[in-house]
């Protein structure tokens, strides 16, 4: 995924975080679960996943801080302009997911699923052509 480039860049809103990662992603969707809601202030979050190996951050880590959403889960965020662009997780030790919407312009990557989509919110209308997934849990 990406226009024929091997590297796509991103940042924050203030610019003072700045990284790039280096292509193959591994996945896009749109995340539904309450934690990326309420991080965001929004109806679902977009992200895609790469391995850690083809992210380099560079700029700003030390205007970057990791709230604990979870024993196993930490969202990644600006501590100037407040935006919230990476999530990491036990679950997935060599990735690092990165918000669709702080990467620059002409990236070319397009969200496959929606995931957690069994707490999704009713007043946001969702591409019904895309795979939908539950919380892995609700379904045991």
């Amino acid at each position: 995924m990406g226009r024929k480039r091997n590297k796509i860049t991103g940042g924050c809103l203030c610019g003072t975080v700045q990284f790039t990662v280096s292509i193959p992603i591994k996945w896009c969707a749109h995340c539904h679960c309450t934690r990326c809601r309420r991080s965001h202030g929004a109806g679902f979050v977009t992200w895609f996943g790469v391995n850690k190996r083809n992210f380099e951050l560079k700029s700003g880590n030390d205007h970057l801080s990791w709230y604990h959403s979870s024993e196993k889960s930490q969202y990644g965020f600006c501590i100037n302009c407040g935006s919230s662009i990476f999530f990491k997780s036990k679950k997935w030790k060599n990735e690092i997911h990165i918000t669709l919407a702080n990467l620059e312009n002409d990236h070319g990557i397009i969200p496959t699923a929606h995931v957690y989509f069994d707490t999704h919110v009713d007043w946001v209308p969702t591409d019904e052509r895309l795979e939908q997934f539950a919380d892995p849990k609700s379904t045991d």
